[in-house]
């Protein structure tokens, strides 16, 4: 029992040696970043940090390239399923089809990123004297897929062509795949 007791010791110090930096680098932890604050199925999520002389102007550059990440994050995951969902109908307009679908992607999204929330915010000041500002904003998936149904129901065009359970299938599919991406 001592035995097994001493080598369980022997492989978490070989662990911990195995995480450090090499000779010469340093780690740096970054705040309000790493798995927790992931996209999952549930939510699409970001990260940023901001930096300035100016407080306030350090949270506003952390929120605000946060929310950039955000909206990038989710055109990039709807396109995947707007291309995946229109080739899965196999329509006749399937371009325009897929244009109407882009400008409803970007009018929802600039709607919805109002609805966003913060998950984690820090603020440092530097040895510099300048203020750091770490932020995670959030923005739930089913709010999202619901918004588009509101949207995509509402236009005329869409709404023949339009398969609320194929849609949001797709769209739960792709939340499925940006797990710790």
């Amino acid at each position: 029992m001592l035995a097994s007791g001493m080598s369980a010791c022997k492989s978490k110090k070989k662990a911990a040696e195995a995480t450090k930096p090499p000779t010469g680098e340093v780690e740096v932890t970054v705040l309000c970043s790493g798995p927790d604050y992931f996209t999952n199925k549930d939510y699409f999520r970001a990260n940023a940090v901001g930096e300035s002389m100016d407080q306030q102007t350090a949270k506003s550059k952390s929120l605000n390239a946060a929310r950039g990440q955000l909206a990038a994050d989710i055109n990039t995951m709807v396109k995947r399923v707007v291309d995946n969902y229109v080739n899965s109908r196999e329509m006749n307009n399937q371009e325009q089809l897929e244009e109407r679908f882009e400008g409803l992607t970007r009018e929802v999204t600039e709607q919805r990123l109002s609805g966003t929330r913060t998950i984690c915010e820090k603020l440092t000041k530097t040895p510099e004297g300048t203020y750091k500002s770490y932020i995670a904003i959030e923005l739930s998936a089913q709010d999202l897929l619901s918004a588009y149904n509101e949207r995509l129901s509402k236009d005329d065009q869409l709404r023949i062509d339009y398969d609320y359970e194929r849609f949001k299938e797709t769209f739960d599919q792709e939340m499925e795949n940006m797990k710790g991406k």
